[in-house]
């Protein structure tokens, strides 16, 4: 018998859509499993538009809007996973801005993570085609094992 591999650092990424919460069960349960460390991590994207923004705003606008920004991330960590963790588990949660996959994956080469969890959208046909996947992305770049969780829709569809 093949024993299974022991996670001690587990990176969970999400957008904080339903995909990424039903995913998250997935990221904690292995966490709690192996008693790991559950990094939550949550991406911006980048703002193409920063360089007007800069022409129009002054610097104190700007960090008022970054701040609130940062708020509003910090209350979704605690709604949706932190709440929900209690005590099980050690966790850390990190904001960054980037482009999601390589900051997904730089981030998780740099802690010396184990396992990367994230969900999908499952999205096909032209929206797939003009905007990618993370998922797919990370997956490409990734040197470390990437769970990745189909979102809870289809795996109903296929119950049935």
């Amino acid at each position: 018998m093949i024993d299974y591999p022991k996670y001690k650092k587990v990176l969970f990424c999400t957008d904080f859509s339903e995909n990424s919460d039903f995913a998250f069960n997935y990221a904690f349960g292995v966490a709690k499993r192996d008693e790991s460390t559950l990094y939550i991590l949550h991406v911006l994207p980048e703002n193409p538009n920063l360089g007007y923004l800069n022409n129009y705003l002054d610097t104190e606008t700007l960090e008022r809007i970054q701040k609130g920004v940062l708020e509003d991330v910090a209350h979704q960590f605690r709604e949706r996973y932190l709440d929900n963790i209690g005590n099980e588990v050690k966790y850390e949660t990190v904001t960054k801005s980037g482009r999601q996959a390589r900051e997904i994956v730089e981030f998780a080469k740099d802690e010396g993570v184990d396992l990367i969890v994230m969900g999908t959208h499952g999205t096909t046909g032209i929206e797939h085609v003009f905007f990618g996947s993370v998922a797919q992305k990370v997956i490409q770049r990734s040197p470390l094992p990437v769970f990745v969780i189909p979102c809870e829709k289809k795996l109903e569809e296929l119950k049935r």
